[in-house]
């Protein structure tokens, strides 16, 4: 059954929903004051850790490793039927229609990329200020609308219903949106915003990168022509993404890549050219031999969420969420970031700044210190964070840890993010070292070097 993007608030988790199985879950890191401590991964939002699972089937594939597509020896074979068996599974895992394509590629960055490269000519491009880059900056070579931020969903549909009546009607559109900010982890409502772009004669894609490791994703029940996500936020961090969806659009334009793969026939011309027939299924895009094991954790990766049971993993994770937000609106001094407001339904990222600390300063020193990995910087949503921090969004950042040092104010913030394979210690923990560091302040003395936040020798 799929959970659609506005569903309801919080529920209480029950007792036997454990996390899920994740690499590293027993890693120890030393702390600058003594001793050592088991690792907390709270920076889902940027890689999640590979699930047990996905690692266990890997592993398993491994010995049987053999070229695609073009090898009539017994492992290519049996690689071959993994990597199309795989693009079912995907497929299935994201309810595509029937003739829709599965393309698999490098990330979400490389996906939206790609359906850039193949936009119809002189197609309209309609995108959110909030968008991550990765959906914000690929229109090059389209003509761009950005929208400014909203600050409820509704306002977001309507914002972009005023945008796409005012367009050319006769041209093509699409719409770009995200399905779960990796900024502050509020969902949007992409069904809404789905048919306002297809009543206005536009098509939509969805960047999931956020919302697919977290709540099930049904291009047919959000009626979005194309989907794109991660394998690396996927529990799947082996270089591999996603583009699903509809295929005229794909098989109308030149190969995103052009080589081996791609083409189906190549010949000679007496003038001496070349003639290609390329080739109309997915392969179009695929060039080169494939990352065959990267897509294969993708498949695993879906499968295993799939059986764990999004309507569980939803719920544990609504009961993190709880915790943290509860335990951060007891310290004054932090502020939550948040575009819809603190009621709006969101995944397990969240962002926030610290009054009197320096973001970076702040995130150096839970690493440090108490051995726990967030996030600090823009997070490569720079108009975003500017909007959300009350600055101009149009003032330049840097994805990394600002340029400020210890104790110095800066435009940027602290993200903490996490999923279903974050025990509850580690947000206990998080909790707990916000407010002994907002109340005695760091334990040891820090520098900046190279634009970061470091522990002084």
């Amino acid at each position: 059954m799929s959970v659609s993007v506005d569903a309801a608030a919080c529920i209480e988790t029950p007792s036997e929903i454990a996390p899920l199985a994740v690499l590293g879950r027993d890693v120890s890191v030393p702390l600058v004051t003594g001793g050592e401590v088991t690792y907390a991964a709270l920076d889902y939002a940027a890689s999640a850790p590979a699930l047990q699972r996905v690692w266990d089937d890997v592993a398993a594939y491994a010995p049987y490793y053999g070229s695609v597509h073009r090898g009539a020896g017994y492992l290519s074979q049996l690689s071959t039927d993994l990597f199309e068996n795989s693009r079912v599974a995907v497929a299935e895992f994201l309810d595509c229609r029937e003739d829709d394509q599965v393309i698999f590629t490098r990330s979400t960055t490389d996906s939206l990329n790609l359906l850039a490269a193949v936009l119809p000519a002189d197609c309209q491009v309609f995108v959110f200020e909030t968008e991550h880059h990765a959906s914000l900056l690929p229109w090059r070579d389209a003509r761009v609308t950005y929208l400014n931020a909203p600050r409820t969903p509704d306002e977001a549909v309507q914002t972009l219903e005023r945008a796409l009546a005012d367009r050319d009607p006769y041209g093509p559109a699409l719409v770009c949106v995200t399905g779960a900010s990796n900024v502050t982890g509020e969902l949007w409502p992409v069904r809404e915003l789905a048919a306002a772009a297809h009543a206005h004669g536009a098509r939509i894609v969805l960047d999931a990168a956020q919302l697919a490791p977290h709540h099930p994703v049904s291009v047919q029940e959000l009626d979005v022509d194309w989907v794109a996500f991660s394998g690396h936020k996927l529990y799947a961090p082996f270089g591999s993404g996603v583009l699903a969806g509809r295929s005229d659009w794909l098989t109308e334009a030149e190969p995103y890549l052009a080589g081996g793969g791609a083409s189906r026939k190549v010949a000679r011309r007496g003038d001496g050219g070349v003639d290609v027939e390329w080739h109309d299924t997915a392969a179009r895009h695929e060039a080169g031999s494939p990352n065959v094991i990267g897509v294969y954790s993708i498949a695993s990766a879906c499968k295993a969420l799939t059986e764990a049971g999004f309507d569980n993993l939803v719920a544990r994770e609504r009961f993190l969420i709880r915790k943290v937000r509860d335990g951060l609106a007891e310290v004054p001094e932090v502020k939550v970031l948040s575009l819809f407001g603190d009621d709006s339904p969101r995944v397990g990222v969240i962002s926030f700044v610290v009054e009197g600390w320096n973001s970076s300063h702040f995130a150096a020193a839970l690493s440090a210190e108490y051995g726990i990995g967030v996030r600090d910087g823009l997070f490569c949503a720079h108009p975003l964070v500017r909007t959300l921090l009350g600055s101009d969004p149009q003032t330049q950042g840097e994805c990394g840890a600002p340029e400020a040092a210890p104790g110095e104010k800066s435009l940027n913030a602290i993200r903490v993010s996490f999923g279903a394979g974050t025990p509850d210690e580690h947000v206990e923990r998080f909790v707990a070292a916000v407010k002994e560091l907002v109340r005695d302040g760091a334990a040891w003395n820090y520098r900046t070097e190279d634009g970061r936040c470091v522990p002084a020798s």
